[in-house]
């Protein structure tokens, strides 16, 4: 339910901050909520600028989701669910609503620009704040690199499909996929960047019409496949059964991570407790919507067993259906597109979560110095799109890369979690939107996120528990003791 006009503190008064004890009283300090929301925008020598409407907060969610995944996921999807790889897309999309109607509650009561960092801040203590935002920092940084990593692909099919030129492999592939430096990945990131220091009102701009043309595309696709539908292709629904299904929405749900990027965007929305929760629950139904439309349409256009092994299968199916290689190239362009709307958008996340987290302390102050002209965190965005840059063009990511799926995850279930303390702690709080059967949906959020966290295979978990520990030592050797709420108990 929306409740128009309300504001985030009412009610109860937040209790204060706990005196100075022992470590575990340390670690568990909490920010007040008043104190996370009167702080809102607040950098070093400078605001974040409140610029973004509905619109513009609901097309940054949609960005950080619509790429990739669609484009490819299909050639990896299929061969497990069949036809019944649509009902797989709704599964997948249920299991992320859970986690998204506790991320628009929370969204809408603390409309600030940590997203679950500052969630988790206000609820579970510092400890769980800081691995939370460690982990997003997992999630947003090295998902940048690795969706930057896929566009020189798509950029090298455009060119093939125009130009004919395409760029050698020894400056289009990553080391050790046969290249030396990936040029497209490193220039995609830096193309962000200057968005990005233009301020927040052109970044979303630009995002709002890369977004556009992607949508456009993809229903470019269905306009033109759907002549190739036959209802023969549709006969063996679900040829490995119920089983399968489950195994290709597991797969599926990864598609959907980034429907919370709009909760980074809270100090720089015009009206964040009325319009993030719609923000959020807006992009995650256009996203299912569209995912669910190509699905049909194109495990209609070609039988399901040619889809093994496809990571173009869209391109394939328009140029089979159409005989022409035109659709296909203008799908290459939207898939072009489609990846630089992700790598904007997720690198607007990355640099709103440590704006927040440098703004408490937890890490140097550099990252919260916002310039005054343009309202955007400049050395902020600087560091974070070289560092991600670098690392896509000149780094094998291998296992790295899926690692960014079990920190989302967790970050996830942690904001299931902190829903239901707030509504325990401050139950008498003003909320402009509530998730519905709490504490059952966020419990059920909770348990999906733990249970596809267990469903990643060792190496991931390894990689997550080294991240983890590096995380720790950085904390116990750096953050804890520069805190703001530290400093401001001596």
């Amino acid at each position: 339910m929306l409740e128009h006009g309300a504001a985030p503190p009412a009610g109860a008064t937040e209790p204060r901050p706990p005196a100075p004890g022992g470590l575990g009283t340390r670690l568990m300090r909490r920010k007040p909520v008043e104190r996370l929301v009167a702080e809102g925008g607040q950098g070093e020598g400078g605001s974040l600028r409140r610029s973004m409407g509905m619109w513009q907060l609901t097309m940054i969610s949609i960005g950080a989701t619509l790429g990739t995944g669609i484009f490819v996921v299909l050639g990896e999807a299929v061969p497990d669910a069949g036809p019944a790889v649509i009902i797989s897309f709704v599964i997948a999309g249920i299991t992320a609503l859970f986690s998204a109607l506790s991320y628009a509650e929370l969204a809408g009561s603390i409309p600030v620009s940590g997203s679950s960092y500052s969630y988790a801040y206000a609820t579970l203590g510092e400890l769980v704040a800081w691995v939370c935002g460690w982990c997003l920092i997992l999630e947003y940084g090295v998902s940048v690199a690795a969706v930057a990593v896929g566009w020189g692909q798509y950029l090298n099919e455009l060119l093939a499909g125009t130009v004919g030129f395409t760029l050698p492999d020894a400056l289009s592939q990553p080391p050790g996929d046969g290249g030396y430096f990936n040029l497209p990945a490193l220039v995609v990131v830096l193309l962000a960047m200057v968005f990005l220091l233009g301020g927040a009102k052109e970044s979303a701009r630009a995002n709002t019409i890369m977004v556009a043309v992607k949508i456009v595309a993809l229903l470019l696709f269905c306009g033109v496949a759907i002549q190739g539908v036959r209802s023969g292709n549709y006969a063996d629904f679900m040829p490995l059964g119920m089983t399968g299904v489950s195994a290709a929405g597991a797969t599926l749900f990864f598609s959907y991570i980034g429907f919370d990027a709009a909760s980074t965007a809270g100090e720089e929305a015009k009206n964040p407790q009325r319009d993030l929760p719609r923000a959020i629950m807006l992009s995650l139904i256009i996203v299912t919507a569209l995912y669910c439309l190509v699905a049909a349409i194109a495990v209609g256009a070609m039988p399901w067993k040619k889809f093994e092994g496809s990571e173009a299968a869209l391109a394939g199916i328009m140029k089979d259906v159409s005989g022409q290689d035109f659709w296909a190239v203008l799908l290459a362009f939207g898939a072009v597109i489609a990846i630089a709307s992700v790598v904007l958008t997720v690198l607007y996340g990355q640099t709103r979560i440590l704006f927040a987290m440098s703004r408490d302390g937890l890490v140097p102050k550099v990252f919260s110095k916002v310039h005054a002209k343009t309202g955007a965190p400049r050395a902020n965005t600087v560091i974070v799109s070289l560092f991600c840059g670098v690392l896509a063009a000149a780094i094998p990511l291998g296992q790295l890369a899926d690692a960014t799926s079990i920190g989302t995850l967790f970050a996830f279930a942690l904001v299931n979690v902190a829903v239901v303390v707030l509504r325990y702690t401050r139950p008498n709080m003003a909320r402009t939107f509530r998730t519905p059967f709490s504490p059952l949906f966020p419990v059920i959020g909770f348990l999906l996120c733990i249970y596809m966290m267990g469903s990643l295979d060792a190496i991931t978990w390894i990689v997550f528990g080294v991240w983890m520990a590096v995380g720790l030592v950085v904390y116990f050797g750096y953050g804890m003791r520069r805190s703001r709420l530290a400093t401001a108990e001596k």
